[in-house]
């Protein structure tokens, strides 16, 4: 395994833990679910320069969402040859439940 697939595990692994985002894959299929590698990591670029992340959100608001996010993949960062990489999280989609919770919310308030 190279670095970069193990820091693309880490960044995963620590995006896991926050509840309001996923990876943004390609949708799976029969064919997606025969391919030999994760494709979550798909979802993660990596170069010296730049980590790139394509999120989906599950819930909103996003700015809470996306800071808490934010902080738990510069921790992951922390000590590594990334330090000093920008991070860069790309908002692809909104699930649609966090759209129809998003209405009962504010019906609710109504």
């Amino acid at each position: 395994m190279t670095p970069r697939t193990e820091m693309a595990r880490s960044l995963l692994a620590a995006l896991g833990r926050i509840r309001g985002l996923r990876p943004a894959t390609p949708s799976t299929t029969h064919i997606g679910s025969r391919v030999p590698w994760n494709l979550d990591t798909l979802a993660v670029g990596i170069d010296d320069e730049l980590i790139e992340i394509r999120v989906v959100a599950l819930t909103l608001p996003l700015p809470p969402v996306l800071r808490e996010a934010e902080a738990a993949l510069h921790a992951t960062l922390r000590g590594t040859r990334w330090t000093n990489a920008r991070l860069r999280l790309v908002v692809t989609d909104i699930d649609a439940a966090a759209l129809t919770h998003l209405d009962v919310a504010s019906d609710a308030g109504a």
